[in-house]
């Protein structure tokens, strides 16, 4: 008899789950991102010095993620008035302008609804969790961080700019893919498929391990 594993909170490649939430921006659903890559990012708390270096980076690379069809959603749980004051000390003590909305989330709705609250971590803080959202609304990417170690930027763009390529020309990427590198190609799917393969033009290691240029 086969058991089913259950896995509690949002997977991978099914909806992302629904939010209707005040931001720094007014008002936002999940819906309102329909059409485009959406990076929804939680940290613990307002004024504390990781989350701080985080925002930093987002807000700088902001421009980087817009070019390519995504935006950016921040959320932890704080008031409203409390964002707002974050976003002006990061520009007064930092010059850095914090462009996107960020979600107060008071009630813990959204981050328990994400898996965001993790017990060993916090019961009332959320942890530094990141989705990557496409524009259908699934859910394609999650990265979970412990609150004392901050995120990488420039991993979650890459990760991003890959699973974009990877949908847009049904490859695979290698470890550390950046723009530029050959791609994995499917491996083929019958033994007929595994012996042509040799003569199909790609740069083929073995019957299951070729890559090729975009």
């Amino acid at each position: 008899m086969t058991q089913e594993i259950q896995t509690a909170g949002p997977r991978l490649n099914e909806a992302a789950p629904a939010f209707d939430a005040p931001t720094t921006h007014g008002r936002k659903t999940l819906d309102d991102y329909r059409g485009k890559w959406l990076i929804l990012f939680s940290h613990p708390a307002d004024f504390t010095p990781v989350c701080t270096t985080e925002f930093i980076a987002f807000a700088k690379r902001q421009d980087d993620f817009t070019a390519r069809g995504t935006a950016l959603l921040g959320l932890s749980i704080d008031s409203h008035y409390s964002h707002i004051a974050r976003v002006l000390n990061i520009k007064e003590k930092f010059g850095v302008d914090v462009r996107f909305p960020i979600i107060a989330d008071l009630n813990m709705a959204v981050a328990k609804a994400c898996g965001m609250i993790q017990p060993g971590a916090s019961d009332t803080a959320a942890v530094r969790a990141t989705f990557l959202i496409d524009p259908e609304g699934k859910l394609r990417a999650m990265l979970y961080y412990p609150m004392v170690a901050g995120r990488s930027v420039d991993e979650i763009y890459r990760l991003l700019v890959a699973l974009q390529v990877a949908d847009a020309n049904t490859c695979a990427m290698p470890e550390n893919w950046k723009p530029g590198d050959e791609v994995i190609v499917p491996t083929p799917a019958t033994p007929e498929a595994a012996l042509a393969r040799a003569g199909e033009g790609y740069n083929t290691v073995d019957w299951y391990f070729s890559t090729r240029a975009l």
